[in-house]
């Protein structure tokens, strides 16, 4: 019988914290690493100092945080720097910082979240990367501040007190989109973005724009695809170690490009990874296996069996900021746990979808065409296009809940209204909340918990940018998705990849509510202790475990998006009584 222990669930094992400051009077870290005036740092014991924190040349400005420079070119260049080997990617962007202060946060060109203390001035700022692959929280009140690279660090300094706004929005987007977090107390830092203490001075240093009237407009399909091939070539190559590399590999058009371009220009092995759930469930590795022996890898196969899928939710839920509930998450952890028995580095094909017009975006399209719902609701047309619950929030949240959070705006207005294309509107969406929400911190966070750093190329923050510059038409277009995708790479993957149909790794968590799972989620759910149970409709809960009209087979995905949450509160509310 499958079932979690009795709560609280006690994630057995430590997380290793990233750094963490707090600025203020109360600013008192044990162990810090850095203490001066109001600013006190500790750093993850788990890593040198050296890759941590490091000292601009006159000493004026000290960095702390997370980076790994996918491009440094450009940037020595500009610094005229010759013989920089020596240099890490924290030392380079400390004499940066010395010659441009907050400026060069938009010389920096990969993944990183980073604080820098000026002596001098007594001011300290944040900044995050364009993309989002790294995570930067901090406390949004109170005369000491606190900061980290992720959420767990800061929960010695926040309440038990849930945002009642970011819980109904995880319920329509299985994520907690924008910058708030399910915690009342704690603010996450929006994607090219930097904020200043004192002043709580808050800017967008880059915007994610449409920009069609840039160089090639009017230009064909074909001229498309070969500048996205060139970025390609360039980003794949900068995103490689020297060392072993390893590839999810799925067998759909997008990891299938980065697994083509990995193997074109790397000179170690590269290592491919699929997963399938065994038998009698749809799985994609006749695609994927087909790739492998394409492209050369040495290709790996993990079966991961509905029995553990729900053994290790725990553990997965422990390693994430924010809860997300996309299944995905415990094969994310499991096949970063293979991995790391090969290589120390492994690459995605995450961000084709949202980059490119994958799929997932023709049920809007579909809506503007068609007008299944009022084309004066696009916001209801997008929460919807999410397939979770967005439809059931008047049942599932309680009356006074609903009440409170039913008219609350959604962080998705301004990009849904937009003069951009409408496509082109959807990708911003999805690149920006999704992308930076769902899909980056998921691969991210869940890779380093197996031991090994997920790169996602099509995340690039070049890639990104080309992306908005190619006209929608390229894109997708009814039923031809990412067709300028296929263009850049055609000459690298077999026919059958082209003209596969898209489905997407489906894991089957309709069949394991069904077969497997339902006791343990009856148990979980349903308890008058669970942590769910002050804020959701239970009797709504037991009708979606009775998968009582249930037409469209969506109770599965939504027991996930429940699970998950509930696994996710007990974890972090534990480890906060812990602190």
């Amino acid at each position: 019988m499958l079932r979690f222990p009795r709560q609280p669930i006690r994630y057995p094992l430590p997380v290793a914290p990233t750094w963490c400051l707090g600025w203020g009077p109360g600013a008192n870290l044990k162990g810090a690493a850095w203490q001066e005036g109001p600013l006190a740092i500790a750093l993850n014991p788990g890593r040198s100092v050296e890759s941590q924190l490091v000292l601009s040349p006159s000493g004026r400005y000290v960095v702390v945080g997370d980076v790994w420079l996918r491009e440094r070119r450009s940037l020595l260049t500009d610094l005229a720097l010759e013989n920089s080997l020596h240099q890490s990617d924290m030392q380079l962007v400390a004499v940066a910082w010395e010659r441009w202060q907050g400026e060069t946060l938009t010389k920096l060109v990969g993944s990183f979240c980073l604080a820098v203390w000026d002596r001098e001035q007594q001011v300290l700022e944040l900044g995050r990367d364009p993309a989002g692959a790294r995570t930067l929280y901090y406390t949004a009140q109170g005369a000491t501040r606190w900061a980290a690279g992720d959420l767990r660090s800061l929960a010695p300094y926040r309440s038990n007190a849930l945002d009642p706004i970011a819980l109904r929005d995880y319920l329509c987007c299985a994520f907690v989109p924008g910058d708030r977090t399910l915690w009342q107390d704690v603010r996450e830092l929006r994607p090219g973005t930097r904020i200043s203490w004192p002043g709580d001075d808050c800017q967008a240093y880059w915007h994610l724009e449409e920009r069609l009237e840039a160089e090639g407009n009017g230009e064909s399909l074909e001229w498309h695809g070969e500048r996205l091939r060139s970025h390609l070539n360039q980003v794949v190559q900068d995103s490689l170690p020297d060392a072993p590399v390893g590839v999810f590999l799925s067998g759909g058009l997008d990891s299938s490009a980065i697994t083509a371009l990995a193997a074109k220009y790397h000179h170690d092995p590269v290592h491919t990874y699929s997963i399938h759930f065994g038998d009698p469930y749809p799985n994609e590795l006749e695609f994927s296996s087909l790739v492998a022996q394409h492209c050369g890898t040495q290709h790996h196969i993990l079966e991961i069996p509905l029995a553990q899928m729900w053994e290790q939710l725990p553990e997965a839920m422990a390693w994430l900021d924010d809860p997300i509930g996309d299944p995905l998450t415990v094969p994310n952890l499991l096949l970063g746990q293979l991995a790391r028995q090969q290589v120390a580095v492994v690459l995605n094909g995450e961000g084709g979808d949202p980059c490119f017009g994958g799929p997932k975006n023709q049920p809007m399209l579909i809506n503007q065409l068609y007008g299944s719902i009022s084309p004066q609701d696009p916001l209801q047309a997008y929460l919807l296009a999410f397939r979770k619950c967005a439809a059931d929030l008047p049942q599932l949240l309680k009356p006074d809940l609903w009440a409170a959070v039913q008219h609350e705006p959604y962080c998705f207005a301004e990009d849904l209204h937009s003069s951009a294309s409408y496509l082109n509107r959807l990708m911003a969406l999805n690149i920006k909340f999704k992308g930076a929400d769902q899909i980056l911190t998921k691969v991210n966070n869940l890779t380093r918990a197996a031991g090994v750093e997920g790169r996602s190329p099509l995340f690039d923050q070049r890639i990104v940018e080309l992306s908005m510059t190619i006209p929608p038409q390229y894109k997708l277009s009814g039923v031809e998705e990412k067709a300028v995708l296929k263009q850049a790479v055609s000459d690298l993957l077999p026919e059958a990849i082209f003209k596969r149909p898209k489905s997407g790794m489906m894991v089957p968590v309709q069949a394991g509510f069904q077969r497997e799972w339902q006791r343990a989620a009856r148990e979980l759910l349903l308890s008058r202790r669970a942590a769910i149970a002050p804020y959701l409709n239970q009797t709504l809960i037991q009708q979606w475990l009775n998968y009582q009209g249930d037409p469209w087979r969506r109770y599965g995905v939504k027991l996930w998006l429940l699970v998950s949450l509930e696994i996710w509160l007990q974890v972090n509310q534990n480890c906060q009584r812990r602190k």
